[in-house]
């Protein structure tokens, strides 16, 4: 049930706004003061707080800001008979959600209350996708060669540095990426993505640098490219061997004076910028083959990462197939499969060429085609291209 926590010294105005409260279905309690109220916000977790701004000894803005040093916040409904601008500006750049003047509008009162709970809402779950992205980005493995690449990670995320990070498909070269920008100074600001092999070279440049309306056919409106959307963040330029030779140089050159141009446009706009990038190409052979640019290759080879295959990290298999189990039972809805110590040792055994991806696929298929335990059997049996 919803929690509401009315702080108010009118009794008159606490007990009227409980039955109508109450009448809807919330669960209220009541706070006679600001420092009643402060202690009470620190028991119990509330999802919305119905403060009176004029109160002695702690006023309803020093409530609002304190409360804002919890763990828990809830979503702060602040009503005051001597509302002026001034102090609902101030509400609100501390954290209120919205400001009311007594005595409060019924219907307003509670459409501002389903209002704030729906932000609340929509704060948990964005709360949880972001937990739930970020383990589904971790990096699993005790091996040496993915010790190494741990390391190598903690030393530069710090850094500005630029990283190249090499590996074949499917081996988490954008597990690093991210890996990189979460320990980052920049992981306040977005990670953007581009994988440019996905992208037709005649649209690459539009994709990085965005593009003024009517530079081209279709360019019906302007558009912001990734270059402009990952300022102050960290710009991973996946696949970044398949990129066509004119839009390496535009990219050398934003990497040279931290500038960019759009397409079809004259002003220049200044970009700050950390790039990350990843091939599964060797580009000194693409150098060699006229297909790479090797200025470019130095400006974004400052380090370089290369991620082991899962052939050379096999004694891994047991903890990737554990967060899979796990992973696919969570996306299932169901119990997490359990998989006997054969099984393992046989997948351990494997030629694993689409690496990592490819063993996530042959897991989720057993998990699918097995009727219970995962057994030896089964591995025999669905995992047919081992």
């Amino acid at each position: 049930m919803t929690k509401i926590l009315i702080i108010d010294d009118e009794k008159s105005i606490r007990h009227t706004l409980r039955e109508i409260l109450e009448y809807e279905k919330y669960e209220i309690e009541e706070a006679e003061n600001g420092k009643i109220g402060l202690e009470k916000l620190k028991e119990k977790d509330f999802d919305v707080a119905l403060c009176d701004v004029k109160m002695p000894e702690m006023d309803g803005l020093e409530v609002l800001e304190n409360a804002g040093q919890l763990d828990h916040t809830p979503q702060f409904i602040m009503i005051s008979a001597h509302a002026t601008i001034d102090t609902a500006v101030e509400a609100t750049k501390k954290g209120a959600y919205d400001f009311i003047q007594k005595p409060p509008d019924l219907n307003r009162l509670l459409l501002t209350i389903k209002n704030a709970l729906d932000k609340s809402n929509l704060i948990q779950e964005t709360k949880v996708l972001k937990k739930k992205v970020s383990k589904s980005l971790e990096i699993i493995g005790e091996s040496k060669p993915i010790q190494e690449v741990k390391a190598t990670i903690e030393k530069v995320a710090g850094t500005d540095a630029r990283v190249l990070i090499t590996g074949d498909n499917g081996s988490g070269k954008e597990l690093v990426a991210n890996a990189i920008h979460k320990l980052s100074t920049r992981n306040k600001r977005p990670l953007i993505e581009v994988n440019c092999a996905a992208i037709p070279s005649e649209l690459i440049e539009s994709e990085l640098f965005g593009h003024e309306k009517g530079s081209f056919t279709s360019a019906v409106k302007q558009r912001i490219g990734k270059f402009e959307q990952a300022d102050m963040g960290t710009l991973f330029l996946d696949e970044i061997g398949d990129m066509s030779l004119s839009a390496q140089a535009k990219v050398l050159r934003a990497l040279q004076e931290n500038k960019i141009t759009r397409v079809g446009g004259e002003k220049e706009i200044k970009v700050n910028v950390r790039v990350l990038a990843a091939t599964n190409k060797n580009l000194k052979e693409e150098i060699q083959a006229k297909r790479f640019r090797e200025d470019l290759y130095h400006r974004l080879s400052v380090i370089v990462i290369k991620v082991p295959p899962l052939n050379e990290r096999a004694e891994d298999i047991p903890l990737l197939v554990d967060k899979f189990l796990a992973d696919i039972a969570g996306a299932y809805g169901s119990s997490k499969k359990e998989i006997e110590k054969e099984a393992l040792q046989q997948l351990q055994k494997g030629k694993w060429t689409g690496n990592i991806r490819e063993l996530r696929n042959v897991v989720e298929r057993l998990v699918i085609m097995s009727d219970g335990t995962i057994t030896s059997m089964d591995v025999k049996k669905y995992a047919d291209s081992n």
